[in-house]
């Protein structure tokens, strides 16, 4: 066991977890009316507890034993066979568990944007849960567990596939299967409290430095690498939003300043082990670009009411980064480059691989989720209780005391 490697991995298993605990919870909450800001909170919290017991019944052994190509073994459930001298590389593998969990816990809770203000409380339980098993472990298994995409060699430091793209998709999946608001998309009200939207973003970009230098899963100069780039990332999406805005309306928001925040952060993720910083303003650059046009694709030109862009921002910005690593990776100093023989072209295509395999597998098997949940326990609310706003209607409380 290494201390050194163990403080640090401590240190971002907290940080990951404020992404979603206060962080991605607030984020959310500032941009849904005030009526439903509870009922956000009350969705992000229980995912959490969900997925930490569904992590440590059957996700980490599916995703992390070694099984076969496709999904991983038994031999974890209940985390059984770890105890205080058990290792993962130079970690504790209760902790190596525990930094993973927090990776399962905020993957199903980014869906969450996409059907706020609109879906039954034990409906998004039942599709979150069943997710996290069907979707997200094994996914985590071909990509870093030793499945069928780490044997073609792709690259993934943190999640651009593994979380962004199986979120991103599937959110997209279950907006169309639920339906819009009621008033989408023309007479929806603007974000509730901008000012919470900011709090929120800027506790998930302090935590993402856990997600992305952490996940180097060691106190070394990988870490420290993928900490910079990420900043890097984040500062210039944030920007370029901020610019589109200006030039397009005369005036930048500041929630559109934010929503690029997270839009580089994500672009970032995928290549935060690879690319160096020149590596991560470029990814900042077209994250913050793509992303902002995949916003209006969906909502105006396709009117998917995918309410929080969880698409547009986590999935494209996700698969954006998957595969513009592969031209990346050698680019400007800091760069950690590609494998011996391994060229552009070849990379770029299991990236591109990767991508799409994931998403289509996110797609069908969230739809099957989300048919089975429609069936057994419904899926939307009725529409006095969405006129009344969810806060009260489901969870007996208001936000806001007049």
């Amino acid at each position: 066991m290494s201390a050194a490697d163990t403080s640090w991995i401590l240190t971002s298993t907290a940080l990951v977890l404020l992404m979603t605990l206060p962080g991605l919870a607030l984020f959310y909450a500032g941009l849904v009316q005030s009526k439903n800001v509870l009922s956000v909170l009350m969705q992000c919290i229980s995912v959490a507890c969900l997925a930490s017991l569904l992590w440590f019944a059957f996700g980490y052994s599916i995703a992390f034993t070694e099984g076969n190509a496709w999904i991983g073994g038994v031999e974890r459930f209940f985390l059984v066979g770890i105890d205080r001298e058990t290792l993962s590389g130079t970690l504790p593998e209760s902790l190596f568990a525990m930094f993973q969990m927090t990776f399962a816990i905020i993957t199903p809770a980014l869906m969450i944007g996409a059907f706020v203000e609109r879906i039954r409380f034990g409906a998004m339980l039942m599709i979150c849960g069943l997710w996290l098993l069907v979707v997200y472990a094994p996914v985590t298994h071909w990509v870093w567990g030793g499945g069928w995409l780490t044997e073609m060699g792709i690259i993934d430091f943190a999640g651009g596939i593994v979380v962004h793209v199986t979120a991103g998709v599937s959110a997209l999946v279950i907006a169309i299967m639920l339906g819009a608001r009621k008033g989408f998309p023309g007479k929806m009200l603007p974000p509730h409290a901008p000012w919470m939207v900011m709090v929120g973003a800027s506790l998930l970009w302090v935590g993402w430095f856990g997600f992305n230098a952490g996940s180097a899963v060691a106190a070394d100069q990988n870490a420290a690498m993928a900490m910079l780039v990420t900043h890097l990332s984040a500062a210039t999406a944030s920007l370029v939003w901020l610019v589109i805005e200006q030039v397009k309306y005369g005036k930048p928001s500041l929630v559109g300043l934010v929503t690029g925040t997270i839009a580089g952060l994500a672009t970032i993720t995928p290549a935060s082990g690879t690319v160096g910083p020149l590596g991560a303003v470029l990814l900042g650059l077209a994250g913050g670009t793509i992303c902002y046009y995949a916003v209006d694709v969906v909502k105006s030109r396709l009117a998917i009411d995918d309410s929080l862009d969880v698409l547009a921002v986590h999935g494209v910005g996700g698969a954006t980064g998957t595969i513009l690593v592969a031209f990346l990776a050698d680019f400007g100093s800091g760069a950690a480059g590609l494998g011996d023989g391994i060229t552009v072209s070849s990379q770029a295509i299991v990236q591109i691989i990767g991508v799409a395999s994931v998403a289509a597998w996110s797609a069908i098997t969230t739809a099957i989720i989300v048919a089975l949940t429609r069936a057994l326990v419904g899926l939307r609310t009725n529409e006095e209780e969405e006129i009344e706003g969810l806060d009260f209607s489901h969870h007996g409380e208001t936000a806001y005391r007049l």
